[in-house]
């Protein structure tokens, strides 16, 4: 399998994994990513072998002997066994180029969609060096567009309930009933309003629970600090990796955030989660049918009434469906 980035496309493919395991059991799936995000499909029991890359960082610097070095092991790698098949779920050039370069069985195929999906970019290459193309619903939930493309190619019936996907230990050092709130994001218009956070978390602490705030950048930290100062016991969590970031996720009651890959990274773990969205854009991004992890949207922004009415719903939902037998 091939997808390379970013966070969240990766964790948002990680079901088609997961349904391959299922449909073939004993299978062996290697999986070919961006160095950084390694650490994360390595939580992932259906994924064998992590095969990672550095594109990003290679192609700023693709004349030096230390790029051209680390170019050819990588190769070396990718090329250590053949494949029945190679499966292209970035739909990009660059993925396009990994695909070519794999090798097949005597038999394999590699596979690839057929064209793009509404909100998602796409490259011809990818179409070009395929053996299967797989033609695709325009209006696709990224998770669905590859499972979808998994299953044709393959010949099983596509899954469309919500599965866990990563599975970590929790951190030791989140308190019980901590809720994050995971307010960052790489796009300035998916953030939330400073003031509708800190009114969220003042709502949930009268509701009983701790709160941790993550950040990973300076103006994150900013934003962090701010609803920190405004809500008295919250905790703002140190700046970490991928790795140490799931797993304090991990140990939380549950997670309330934006559309990022934090936000993503909750609803693969299986955690109630709601998400926020300012643009009608969950369909295609949120998490998919599960009680207990929601999205909601409105424009200019949903109202922390709205977010806190849908966070109560969900742990009730997800009480309900763990409740035991009497």
């Amino acid at each position: 399998m091939v997808k390379l980035s970013s966070l969240g496309d990766v964790v948002h493919s990680l079901p088609a994994a997961i349904d391959m395991q299922t449909a073939f059991p004993g299978v062996h799936i290697d999986w070919v990513v961006e160095e950084g995000f390694a650490p994360l499909l390595r939580l992932c029991p259906a994924i064998e072998r992590v095969i990672t890359c550095r594109l990003r960082a290679w192609r700023k610097e693709w004349w030096s002997a230390h790029t051209r070095m680390q170019w050819r092991a990588f190769v070396q790698e990718l090329q250590a066994q053949p494949y029945d098949a190679v499966i292209d779920l970035q739909g990009l050039s660059k993925s396009a180029l990994i695909s070519r370069l794999a090798l097949l069985t005597d038999k394999g195929r590699r596979i690839a969609m057929a064209n793009r999906t509404q909100g998602s970019a796409y490259e011809a290459p990818t179409r070009w060096v395929s053996d299967v193309a797989v033609p695709c619903a325009w209006r696709s939930h990224a998770v669905q567009r590859a499972r979808h493309v998994c299953a044709q190619a393959l010949g099983y019936t596509e899954p469309t309930t919500p599965r866990q996907t990563l599975f970590i230990a929790p951190q030791a050092h989140v308190a019980p009933h901590t809720v994050a709130l995971v307010h960052g994001t790489s796009r300035s218009d998916k953030t939330w309003p400073l003031a509708h956070w800190i009114k969220l978390a003042l709502q949930l602490k009268e509701q009983g629970f701790e709160l941790a705030i993550p950040q990973s950048n300076d103006t994150e930290a900013q934003t962090a600090a701010a609803i920190a100062a405004a809500v008295p016991g919250a905790v703002v969590w140190p700046r970490g990796d991928v790795l140490s970031l799931t797993g304090s996720l991990a140990a939380c009651a549950g997670v309330i955030g934006v559309d990022s890959g934090p936000s993503h990274i909750a609803v693969a773990l299986g955690l109630p989660h709601v998400q926020i969205y300012n643009f009608d854009t969950a369909w295609r991004t949120g998490p998919l049918d599960c009680a207990w992890q929601q999205s909601v949207f409105h424009k200019p922004c949903p109202t922390p009434e709205s977010v806190m009415h849908a966070w109560l719903h969900g742990l009730q939902a997800q009480a309900v469906a763990f409740e035991s037998p009497a």
